[in-house]
């Protein structure tokens, strides 16, 4: 039978309650909702960001190399595509008969992904404050191990 503390309340409980694995969940979930929110102004989501972010960088990347990335199949990622080319942040080049898309991010959507830079860095902001300038760093470098070879989302996997 688990220790009782003053309260009545089981030693496990507490245990488990002060997690740091489930803490981070719960911190991950709060930042999570935030980012979508902030995304949703646009009308994107974060497999958008995702997708959009990886092509900005290698407009190389197949279909199924952004499925890949983003873990999910490659029809949904085609879905997720056509949703960004009718936003008009994505276009298809030289996609000729035989020929294999090439996706580009547009004009438009490297506006778009330097505004949800902007907005991202103020979430960041409010998720740190109140926490000391000289702290932060630690914090972020901590999170990045977490997960390795990680710094964010359209991480190249």
């Amino acid at each position: 039978m688990p220790a009782v503390n003053n309260e009545g309340v089981s030693a496990r409980k507490s245990a488990i309650t002060g997690s740091l694995a489930l803490l981070l969940v719960g911190a991950g979930r709060a930042a999570q909702r935030r980012i979508e929110d902030a995304l949703a102004t646009d009308g994107l989501t974060l497999r958008h960001l995702g997708a959009l972010s990886h092509l900005s960088r290698r407009p190389d990347l197949s279909y199924s190399d952004l499925a890949r990335r983003a873990g999910v199949t490659a029809p949904s990622m085609h879905a997720t595509v056509r949703q960004l080319q009718d936003l008009g942040v994505v276009a298809g080049v030289g996609t000729g008969q035989g020929q294999r898309a090439r996706l580009e991010v547009t004009p438009q959507g490297h506006e778009l992904l330097a505004g949800v830079a902007e907005r991202l860095h103020g979430i960041d902001e409010e998720l740190l404050e109140g926490l000391p300038e000289e702290h932060r760093e630690h914090v972020k470098a901590f999170l990045a191990g977490v997960v390795p070879g990680s710094t964010g989302i359209g991480d190249e996997r």
